[in-house]
């Protein structure tokens, strides 16, 4: 399954009421399954969920545990990286090499690794 047809057919389900932006995220894990997840708002702003957050909790809770590869669009002009929590979220479970491809729903695309999404990623090894 290609991650790009999997996040655009997520994002379609976003639940975004209030700003009517739509994400649609999926991740590709070392097993090679996919998980896709897709913003989901709540009038309480910030109690929402983003997209990444809900492909990353759909591949915990099946009990895997490493991103390879990682596909997100949105509704924007251009196109949108992960905020900064998902950032974080992402390094939990990828190493910094790998790619992270953002996309509009227009097929404008951009790549970037995790490294480079979040430079000096707080880790395990700050906890030793």
């Amino acid at each position: 399954m290609r991650l790009s047809d999997a996040a655009r057919a997520v994002a379609a389900n976003a639940y975004a009421p209030y700003s009517k932006f739509h994400v649609g995220a999926a991740i590709r894990t070392k097993a090679g399954t996919v998980y896709s997840g897709c913003n989901v708002e709540n009038v309480a702003y910030p109690e929402g969920t983003c997209a990444e957050a809900g492909a990353i909790a759909a591949m915990a809770a099946a009990g895997e545990r490493e991103i390879t590869e990682v596909y997100v669009v949105a509704t924007g002009p251009s196109p949108v990286p992960p905020c900064g929590g998902c950032r974080q979220k992402l390094a939990e479970f990828a190493a910094g090499d790998v790619k992270v491809t953002m996309a509009t729903m227009e097929g404008d695309e951009m790549v970037m690794t995790v490294a480079e999404l979040l430079p000096g990623a707080f880790t395990q090894a700050h906890m030793d």
